[in-house]
């Protein structure tokens, strides 16, 4: 399994610390420290769809000036996401093939439990 995010991200403290207290193991790659390459976006890009991997809650999305916001597109979205990985939902998590988005500790639990 392998953990993206940012360290300082509570929801991803909360996932490490879920995954810590289940006992399974994980690497951990922080995109805003450790980078984002283009080939690996465009595979969650074709997992799960731009859509889903934009942030369009947070704080980075807000202070976006309404037009770039207004007109998102697959192709601006990923420049925007490989720019400024801050925009990315938190936690991405890629484990036997699969790429998914978030955290949620009951759907970790049936997802992951025997990981």
């Amino acid at each position: 399994m392998k953990l993206y995010g940012i360290r300082n991200c509570d929801t991803v403290k909360k996932a490490r610390k879920w995954l810590d207290e289940q006992g399974i193991g994980y690497d951990f790659h922080d995109f805003k420290k450790d980078g984002l390459d283009d080939a690996l976006l465009k595979r969650w890009e074709q997992a799960i769809g731009w859509e889903t991997l934009l942030n369009r809650r947070g704080t980075t999305w807000r202070k976006l000036p309404e037009e770039v916001r207004d007109t998102i597109g697959a192709q601006s979205a990923h420049e925007l996401m490989l720019e400024n990985p801050s925009i990315i939902k938190r936690p991405v998590v890629e484990h036997d093939g699969n790429v998914s988005v978030g955290f949620n500790a009951d759907d970790w639990a049936k997802r992951y439990s025997n990981a």
